[in-house]
């Protein structure tokens, strides 16, 4: 970790930001104690999707915009659907 006081920080803060992009922390202080840390964000696993993750392994053997079971089925099951 770097360590610098609030004059030299400022006065080479694209430095120290490199540093920081590089993986490490930079401490900052005033009157030799310590104020401030910058540390590098923890940046998000990258988006790993399970969408799609099937493609060419499902056959659908049916219209899906037909009904799966005839309307007189439907009737037959009256007030039990609910």
């Amino acid at each position: 970790m770097k360590v610098a006081n609030i004059a030299d920080f400022k006065n080479h803060l694209s430095e120290y930001l490199a540093a920081v992009a590089n993986g490490e922390e930079v401490e900052v202080h005033k009157r030799n104690m310590p104020l401030a840390r910058v540390v590098p964000i923890q940046r998000p696993v990258s988006n790993r999707t399970v969408l799609g993750c099937g493609k060419g392994s499902v056959v659908v053997k049916s219209d899906l915009t037909e009904p799966m079971m005839p309307a007189a089925d439907w009737e037959m099951l009256g007030d039990e659907q609910s």
